[in-house]
């Protein structure tokens, strides 16, 4: 796929974000914010047999932040815990289809964080 091909795909993730909403008593969440940019990014998993059954965000952000979250929680049902914790900035480059770069790599990650450390309060 072109870079292009590749924008288009994260702006459509954007503008109409996949698994956008809230998990009532969710078993895990996490609140994360870019002071950077601004972004507000909550991360709710739903987990069962040690896997996620369900993972949903809220928030607000820029074309990126959202992006990725939306393509992250796709990603992320299914997985067991030990292979997202595993999970890191390759695996969002793999998900976007881009290098954010240095500049935009908080925007790209802050998703993947947010449900990491999710899992952290998950296993206390």
């Amino acid at each position: 796929m072109s870079m292009e091909l590749y924008a288009e795909e994260i702006v459509a993730h954007y503008e109409h974000p996949h698994n956008k909403g809230v998990i009532a008593n969710a078993s895990a969440s996490h609140h994360g914010y870019n002071p950077l940019c601004g972004d507000d990014i909550t991360i709710y998993l739903e987990i069962e047999d040690g896997k996620v059954a369900d993972a949903k965000f809220d928030g607000v952000g820029c074309a990126i932040s959202i992006g990725t979250a939306s393509m992250l929680t796709d990603h992320l049902k299914g997985k067991t815990l030990a292979e997202i914790n595993k999970m890191g900035i390759p695996t969002i480059t793999d998900l976007l289809g881009i290098d954010p770069g240095p500049v935009r790599l908080k925007c790209a990650t802050l998703s993947l964080k947010a449900a990491q450390s999710a899992l952290k309060g998950y296993r206390k």
